[in-house]
């Protein structure tokens, strides 16, 4: 019978191979293509020493395919629990230099059980993916891993925040658990996600394509808007981590710590009530609005590659964590499109689910028009926008600052879709449509009959301007709760949030609404 001190020995040279994965020599591989290893990456993640790792020692079952004779403590992911700025968080981080990442059953039951710990104790999950896929040797086994982990993405989607972070290849069914997460975030040069990979597409569709050009951080930043953040590296990937989980709070039943602030709540800005140009027609840049409003001009912009004419993200306005949305003039005019309305439907409800206020800044002339939008289905994906506010409970404050026309007044929080706080700067244009469209509608015969039709049109267009495009028809119905200069902003909204805080609202008692999908 072995000694204690045997035991101890044993037990210590066990905990020793189970933080080498792979072996020395992949692990050398894996920084010569300039990528941490599983552990590197959580410990650089988590707080300093408090990472608390579970199930080191679980193995692989498999005997098919020589997998006997491969067994590696740990099977290939690193999990446990750790806190990051002292908040707990429940984290998995795959590792490569083990059958290249890929997925087992064992693996897989490793995961499941720190999601279901997460969601017992109301802790965010956060997942490192690099990894090559299913573990084939494994067959369904391995499939049925995936599910199991899918499964645990939709019962926690809403009750926990869930953050994905692609830190080298990640793909078939492997790219849909970041995908039903909250945040997915991509290191340029080293990660990829797609359904199918390159050698799969030349085969089916001749397209001749490699993995960056094919699922690259830039792509899917920048045109398909899977991924909300791409970083340089695996260090600012890892940090936009913390920088989003200030914002959130522990789970749906709590709310966002405040934070400390030097930047006066009582601030104005004189720059702001010369920021909207005398020309209607001319742009300016909504980050110049958002940046001087905000705690210390620090604006975390989500997404910012993607459907660039709608700006989203996280601020703080007098400590408080925020959800920004707010049309950009200067791309598309600020017009609502089928990629604007999906990025921020999907950006509000998740600050919904997670007692984040929203606030929405205002300068939209319109939804695009065009036959591919209306191909594309400009009509449901638009709807979606609608949807979301309408649905959201929590604290919402708008700012019109200039056009507000047609539908997309309705659709951006307005008072009618249970916006709390419906504010206006003077510059405010609320109607129906621009004067120009409006005049040439209602005063065709008019402008047709005058001596002078260019001088009629005027004189009708700055009267339309005057009589019905001004923010105080609006305020005089009470649609607009109040229209106050613009250097006023800040004030005015952490006023608003304050009286906001303890709001209770709810929806009709109901399984799940059905949200055009």
């Amino acid at each position: 019978m072995p000694t204690n001190a045997e035991r101890l020995s044993r037990l210590d040279r066990m905990r020793t191979e189970s933080t080498l994965g792979g072996g020395q020599v992949r692990i050398d591989r894996q920084h010569e293509l300039g990528k941490l290893t599983a552990r590197e990456r959580v410990e650089l993640l988590v707080d300093p020493d408090s990472f608390v790792e579970l199930d080191a020692f679980v193995t692989h079952r498999s005997s098919d395919f020589g997998l006997a004779e491969q067994r590696y403590l740990g099977d290939g992911v690193v999990t446990g629990h750790g806190t990051i700025d002292g908040r707990l968080v429940f984290l998995f981080s795959q590792d490569f230099t083990v059958f290249g990442g890929s997925l087992s059953e064992a693996y897989a039951e490793k995961i499941c059980k720190i999601m279901d710990l997460a969601l017992k104790v109301g802790a965010p999950i956060i997942g490192l993916n690099d990894s090559g896929g299913a573990r084939i040797q494994e067959g369904v086994v391995s499939l049925g891993g995936y599910a199991d982990i899918f499964l645990r993405n939709v019962l926690a989607s809403g009750v926990v925040p869930q953050i994905s972070v692609i830190l080298g290849p990640c793909a078939g069914g492997a790219v849909y658990s970041p995908a039903i997460t909250d945040f997915t975030i991509m290191v340029e040069g080293t990660s990829y996600m797609f359904v199918t990979g390159p050698n799969v597409v030349k085969a089916v569709t001749h397209e001749e394509v490699d993995s960056e050009a094919l699922g690259g951080a830039i792509v899917h930043t920048t045109r398909s808007g899977v991924a909300h953040l791409a970083a340089p590296d695996e260090a600012e990937a890892l940090a936009a981590v913390r920088r989003i989980l200030a914002h959130l709070p522990q789970n749906n039943l709590a709310v966002p710590d405040l934070a400390p602030t030097n930047d006066p709540g009582d601030r104005m800005d004189p720059d702001l009530d010369s920021v909207v140009p005398d020309d209607p027609h001319k742009p300016y840049d909504m980050h110049d609005v958002i940046r001087r409003v905000i705690d210390d001009g620090d604006f975390l912009e989500i997404q910012p590659g993607w459907a660039p004419n709608i700006l989203i993200g996280f601020a703080r306005l007098g400590g408080r964590s925020v959800g920004i949305v707010a049309q950009q003039p200067s791309v598309l005019a600020g017009a609502l499109d089928i990629d604007a309305s999906m990025k921020a439907a999907r950006f509000v409800r998740t600050c919904d689910c997670f007692n984040v206020p929203i606030v929405s800044f205002v300068d939209v002339p319109g939804f695009l028009p065009g036959v591919g939008q209306e191909h594309g289905g400009i009509i449901k994906h638009g709807a979606k926008l609608l949807y979301a506010y309408c649905e959201a409970t929590v604290p919402k404050v708008t700012v019109i600052t200039r056009k507000a026309y047609g539908g997309a007044y309705d659709v951006m929080s307005s008072k009618h879709v249970r916006g709390d706080m419906n504010f206006a700067w003077p510059t405010a244009e609320i109607a129906v449509m621009g004067a120009d469209g409006a005049v040439s509608v209602i005063f065709k015969d008019e402008i047709a009959k005058a001596s002078d039709p260019a001088a009629e049109r005027a004189r009708l267009v700055a009267e339309y301007e005057e009589e019905f495009a001004s923010p105080y028809i609006a305020a005089a119905r009470g649609y607009v709760d109040d229209v106050f200069r613009p250097s006023e902003t800040r004030p005015r909204l952490i006023r608003a949030l304050e009286m906001l805080a303890d709001k209770r609202d709810t929806n009709p008692r109901k399984k799940h609404g059905n949200i055009p999908l």
